[in-house]
């Protein structure tokens, strides 16, 4: 018989305080799960970690809002875990354990642990790169082809949607980097 635990005891499997975010849970279960993972963890009870944190994380990621909300919400939303979702779970947890971390990594699930994922940041770079080129372009299109009745493009929009878009250009290249560098470590 498994021991059976309550959304407490899933938070304090992740180290997490109840009222943690969902990337907060995503952070947390990634490093849990490169910590206990039986492919570098050699200790007896990784395996049994392993499976526990993955549990840990399926029931929060779940039912993340369903436990927030009020008493009766999260009994429901317990009993309906111990029913149908428990144990699929720590059985694909189990086949986790077995498999290469190497492995594991690249699965569709790991890979959901992201907050920040490639597509996500390439694409928040082309769009802050559009702005940027969309604001010039605009502005100097507007000079050029005055619409009659109107006056000439604010040069405070201008200038407030140039800082917007170079402010969403530094932040995407500050996740890009970050992602880079991540990568190369996660491939050593």
């Amino acid at each position: 018989m498994q021991h059976i635990f309550t959304a407490s005891e899933y938070y304090k499997i992740l180290d997490l305080p109840s009222d943690s975010s969902v990337e907060e849970i995503k952070k947390a279960y990634r490093k849990k799960a490169r910590l206990f993972h039986p492919d570098i963890n050699q200790a007896p009870d990784a395996r049994d970690l392993f499976i526990s944190a993955t549990e840990a994380y399926e029931f929060l990621i779940a039912y993340h809002e369903k436990i927030k909300s009020d008493e009766q919400e999260y009994y429901k939303a317990m009993e309906e875990w111990r029913k149908y979702r428990q144990y699929r779970t720590r059985k694909r947890a189990t086949v986790f354990a077995r498999t290469p971390y190497k492995t594991f990594k690249n699965t569709r699930f790991y890979r959901t642990t992201r907050i920040f994922d490639r597509t996500t940041i390439l694409l928040s770079f082309g769009i802050s790169i559009l702005v940027l080129i969309y604001t010039i372009y605009g502005y100097i299109f507007r000079l050029h082809h005055p619409i009659p009745g109107l006056e000439k493009p604010s040069v405070f929009t201008f200038i407030m949607l140039l800082l917007l878009g170079i402010t969403f250009f530094t932040i995407s290249f500050i996740y890009m980097k970050a992602y880079m560098e991540s990568s190369k470590k996660h491939k050593k």
